[in-house]
């Protein structure tokens, strides 16, 4: 995907929507040490080495998105991780413009495969390569994204950071989340025979990262829309447990804040 045209140039440029909630998130560069495997227990990002780096997540939990990322690319290696996570995040959950959110989550697929290739060792650059492509995926319509080959590479790399990873568990809450959705378009055997998703390993997926990383918001949420999607009403109530407890979390950072937000729309519709 190539999104050098100048249209999408202009769009890119777009100041960012602000997170609403920064001052309830003060964090240091020392607060983040100290929190940092509590912070980090769903993608396992080691911990920073440059001060630069560290500063880029500071800006990141405190939910500057924008800042958090224009000081990852500056300080390079390591800060390319915090500027793809804070424009991801910022494009799936704060963007209010569907084609803002898509030339964003286009440019990252590409910056972040770029960051793969150069350090192929590196789980989460693989691991916002695939989430990029993911997103961009569901913005586009996943049965348009299979057709294109994107749920396939998804799929392989989320399988990559995993082996690179083995604790990764965002990376399984994403795997979960390709089987599920390749179901719910395409049905369990073609899902099955085409794109190797199966019910079960969706399901056993989300039990796995959440075995790994049991206080995860959007694990709860994701795993009760899997269910949703797979099993529909005789699931229900469980699913609803899920995004209770995922709206009753106090949360950690920035990020979480944003997640406990969805889960609380998701109780009201």
């Amino acid at each position: 995907m190539n999104y050098s045209t100048p249209d999408h140039q202009n769009l890119l440029a777009q100041p960012w929507t602000p997170f609403a909630h920064t001052d309830d998130y003060p964090f240091t560069p020392h607060l983040v040490l100290t929190q940092w495997s509590m912070l980090h227990a769903g993608d396992s990002e080691p911990l920073p080495l440059n001060p630069a780096v560290l500063q880029a997540w500071t800006l990141f939990h405190s939910g500057h998105f924008q800042q958090a990322e224009e000081a990852g690319l500056a300080a390079g290696g390591a800060g390319i991780t915090v500027a793809n996570k804070a424009a991801l995040i910022h494009a799936t959950y704060l963007e209010p413009s569907e084609a803002t959110r898509l030339a964003r989550l286009a440019h990252v697929t590409e910056r972040a495969e770029h960051q793969a290739q150069a350090e192929p060792n590196n789980a989460n650059a693989w691991f916002w390569h695939a989430y990029a492509m993911a997103r961009y995926s569901q913005g586009i319509s996943v049965s348009t994204a299979l057709a294109m080959g994107l749920g396939m590479r998804v799929r392989d790399t989320l399988h990559k950071v995993i082996a690179l990873s083995p604790e990764h568990a965002d990376a399984r809450i994403a795997l979960g989340a390709f089987h599920a959705e390749v179901i719910d378009k395409v049905g369990e055997l073609v899902g099955r025979m085409t794109y190797g998703a199966q019910h079960a390993l969706s399901l056993r997926r989300f039990q796995e990262a959440l075995r790994l990383n049991p206080s995860s918001v959007i694990g709860k949420i994701e795993y009760a829309s899997a269910l949703l999607m797979l099993e529909g009403e005789k699931r229900m109530e469980e699913a609803t447990r899920l995004y209770e407890a995922a709206a009753a979390t106090e949360p950690l950072d920035a990020l979480e804040h944003l997640g406990v937000e969805l889960a609380q729309m998701e109780l009201a519709e």
